[in-house]
């Protein structure tokens, strides 16, 4: 490959996408460009207000075309697909709901504390997106699910890696890396 990778990649909360993708940033060379910081309006409580689509997907594209290569990670599945257009590879990160949501659990208290206990003022919304982010597995389910994130990669044309999110992370960014050569089998 002549120019520096383009990655996206994907999964349910907590599958450890932000986390993978830190460390390909790191062994690239590349910035990291996390989907949720252009999804979000800067907010407190924050993850309160969504921007509209088009403006998410000029404040991602400017931050790719500044770029000779990238890790996009988060999910911008029915609002992104022009994210990505250029990208060299997809991948999936499918981690179990119970790992998942004991991430969520740790993640969210390092960051918000005693706000999401209850009686804090961001318990009701910690107890939503939990609430949300357990749903994943189930295909009857409206939300970023399983089932959605299988019929979009289907229509990919870049190639698609899936990995088990429980691993350990150096090895999944190992398996991501050989998919470019930079890492001997």
């Amino acid at each position: 490959m002549s120019r520096k990778p383009r990655v996206y990649l994907t999964g349910a909360s907590c599958a450890g996408v932000s986390t993978l993708g830190s460390l390909l940033s790191m062994r690239f060379g590349v910035a990291q460009i996390d989907v949720d910081d252009c999804y979000w309006m800067p907010t407190d409580p924050p993850f309160t207000t969504k921007r509209p689509p088009e403006e998410r997907v000029r404040l991602i594209q400017d931050r790719q075309s500044a770029l000779e290569g990238w890790i996009l990670s988060g999910s911008c599945i029915g609002w992104g697909d022009a994210l990505i257009q250029d990208v060299d590879l997809i991948v999936f990160l499918h981690t179990p709901t119970p790992v998942r949501l004991q991430r969520l659990d740790r993640r969210e208290a390092a960051r918000h504390g005693s706000r999401i206990l209850p009686g804090g003022d961001m318990h009701a919304a910690h107890k939503a997106f939990r609430d949300w982010a357990s749903c994943y597995d189930d295909p009857e389910f409206t939300g970023r699910s399983f089932a959605q994130h299988q019929k979009w990669l289907s229509k990919q044309s870049a190639p698609v890696l899936r990995l088990n999110g429980e691993h350990d992370p150096e090895k999944l960014a190992d398996r991501v890396a050989r998919h470019f050569g930079l890492v001997d089998p």
